[in-house]
């Protein structure tokens, strides 16, 4: 499990960055009567979460290689 602590961490902090973001700017603009496609917020907000991811996966990776 320690070994996917950054992996987890990102993909979790994309994901809830991401929703985040998009209430905060998005959701606030558009008008209740506009149709939102929630199925491609997710697929995007699940992408952003994967990025994340590997790059907490890299982070991680450079400091446990950097300490040894």
């Amino acid at each position: 499990m320690k070994n996917k602590a950054g992996k987890i961490s990102g993909f979790i902090l994309g994901v809830t960055g991401f929703l985040l973001m998009f209430q905060i700017i998005f959701l606030r603009n558009i008008h209740p009567s506009d149709e939102l496609a929630p199925g491609m917020v997710v697929i995007i907000a699940v992408l952003n979460g994967l990025l994340f991811g590997y790059i907490g996966s890299l982070v991680q990776n450079y400091f446990t290689k950097k300490n040894t």
